[in-house]
């Protein structure tokens, strides 16, 4: 699946597929939500995305 396709896959999703789908991946590489540390410099520019994605979901911040 190439960009463009992943890109209109993802705007497809309802807000709560895209916010587990985020959870599912960060969850996989050993990230945390909330756990990101500000103006630290990442070597993963997956990690960075991710953290930025979830940065629009407080929700997903919220400890349970």
């Amino acid at each position: 699946m190439n960009k463009e396709e992943r890109i209109k896959r993802f705007k497809l999703m309802s807000s709560s597929e895209r916010k587990g789908l985020i959870l599912k991946k960060m969850k996989a590489l050993g990230i945390e939500v909330g756990s990101g540390i500000p103006y630290k410099k990442y070597d993963s520019k997956e990690v960075c995305e991710l953290i930025h994605i979830a940065s629009f979901f407080p929700e997903l911040r919220e400890k349970k």
